[in-house]
């Protein structure tokens, strides 16, 4: 039933001065918390099971029909949730490509939730800032001018370009495919499917993409690659005149600069060639691998990258922000609009007020409503620059090369691919064990690096061969973190191949 008129209005603000006295105090208490998490994390175990009675709690909790107020929820929260995350803020955290977040950021986080601007676009100061961010990247990623918005993540960065790409190619064949999509229509001509190209180490989300925009995973065309796990650029051209013949319409190449398995990057120069030379939309997915570019000393591996029609990357993985800010540069501004503007009369621009401006962000992908992720890039930026972020980049692949250098030095570890920036992949390898027991021992020993809370790598498998994968974009490693990790793979290696020999 609802409540009388005369009944008191509510809000959810604190509703006298003296409960904002409180919740002001215990606001205080939130930030020194989080603070002193921040710096004990080498203190903490890089990751800790949650024990059965804390995942019980949180999976069975009733509806919280009457609330226990903001100090209540808060205790539940430090004793149930802030014990047990994934453990990627930790200096030996080196799962998978998560970024590690950093105590400015965290706070930009705080103060973009407490402005909760609606990021659109509207004639405000956030939408400036998220604007002269793009600017900043486009130009230091040697894309000048280009047209931008900030995402989700890498999959979202690249699945926008992916679509961009495919209303250019069926707009220069005079295709309307926001009108019709790429489906054939009763009275109208049948239309040839559309496919896209990228190496066979390509990142899951063109699999997604692919079927998310109705082309089916079959439109993807995985390209076979190198001994060093670059794309074939011979196989490439072969497939595409293949598909071609076949009556099929090849509309664009995705490089990878810096793939998830081992941080090869494909010759970005060669297929920005190659798709000049076919007409062929070129995206580059720099999730990771993309800041290498800042680096003058790093920037030969990721060559041609800026020569890219598109361009998606996260600064929330290298660029060590808190999660989510990922971003998709497009070259042509007019075409990245026209793929995806939508207007509306509730949404027309005027030249006067709140909305003067329009919404250029909502004209550039999916999301109308957007959160402020771009203060936390820009204060950062602001506050420490893009020499120490390229220098932080840099060490990374130090560090790395370290670990590369230790692993062939020792007899009983064996590296599985070249490691030419950031991720190494090794196995414990003792001579004259099989293929298959090494594949077991190395599973066991990777989960028991995990569970003692000393490290965590993680996993992939390179040729049928299982390896322990080491992604570092973890600007709070030392070089004694490496050491630990990897003195704990060799006792674990040991200890785990004596009980399955």
């Amino acid at each position: 039933m609802m409540a009388p008129l005369n009944s008191p209005e509510e809000t959810f603000d604190p509703a006298t001065p003296e409960e904002w006295a409180v919740f002001r105090t215990l606001a205080h208490r939130m930030v020194d918390d989080m603070l002193t998490h921040l710096a004990t994390l080498r203190e903490q175990p890089a990751w800790q099971e949650m024990p059965k009675q804390v995942r019980t709690t949180l999976a069975n909790e009733p509806i919280p029909r009457s609330g226990m107020g903001a100090a209540a929820a808060y205790q539940d929260f430090v004793q149930n949730v802030l014990p047990y995350p994934d453990g990627n803020l930790h200096p030996r955290f080196f799962g998978w490509v998560k970024g590690n977040g950093t105590p400015l950021g965290m706070m930009a986080d705080m103060l973009a939730a407490g402005l909760n601007p609606h990021l659109a676009g509207f004639n405000q100061a956030p939408a400036l800032v998220e604007q002269q961010l793009i600017n900043w990247m486009g130009d230091l990623l040697g894309m000048p001018g280009a047209s931008g918005v900030l995402v989700t993540g890498g999959t979202m960065a690249s699945t926008l370009a992916i679509g961009v790409a495919r209303f250019a190619t069926a707009r220069n064949l005079g295709i309307d495919v926001r009108e019709n999509g790429v489906q054939s229509w009763s009275g109208h001509k049948p239309q040839n499917p559309f496919v896209f190209y990228g190496s066979s180490e390509t990142h899951g989300w063109a699999r997604k993409a692919a079927e998310f925009m109705g082309l089916g995973n079959r439109a993807f065309r995985r390209v076979p690659v190198l001994s060093d796990y670059t794309m074939n650029m011979d196989a490439l051209a072969a497939m595409v005149a293949a598909d071609r013949a076949a009556g099929l319409t090849p509309f664009c190449v995705v490089g990878t600069a810096g793939t998830v398995n081992t941080g090869a990057s494909d010759d970005l120069n060669a297929i920005a060639d190659f798709c000049r030379a076919e007409k062929l939309w070129f995206h580059v997915d720099g999730a990771f691998g993309a800041l290498a570019y800042l680096s003058e000393q790093l920037r030969p591996q990721v060559a041609g990258l800026e020569r890219a029609d598109s361009l998606g990357f996260d600064l929330h993985k290298w660029g060590c922000l808190p999660f989510e800010c990922a971003c998709v540069l497009v070259r042509d501004p007019e075409v990245h609009k026209a793929t995806f503007a939508a207007p509306a009369s509730y949404l027309a621009p005027a030249t006067r007020g709140v909305i003067a401006g329009g919404l250029p962000f909502a004209d550039r992908g999916i999301d109308l409503t957007r959160g402020f992720k771009a203060l936390k890039a820009w204060i950062s930026l602001k506050a420490d620059g893009v020499d120490k972020l390229v220098r932080l980049v840099e060490q990374n692949v130090a560090q790395t090369q370290y670990l590369a250098e230790r692993v062939q030095a020792h007899s009983d570890l064996e590296l599985l691919a070249p490691a030419p920036l950031n991720i190494l992949c090794l196995r414990y390898a003792p001579a004259g064990a099989s293929e298959s027991l090494l594949n077991a021992v190395n599973d066991e020993v990777l989960l028991r690096v995990q569970e003692s809370g000393i490290a965590v790598p993680s996993s992939t498998v390179l040729e049928g061969r299982f390896a322990i994968r080491v992604a570092n974009v973890n600007h709070r490693t030392r070089r004694e973190d490496i050491d630990i990790m990897l003195d704990a793979i060799l006792r674990f290696g040991k200890q785990v191949f004596d009980e399955m020999s």
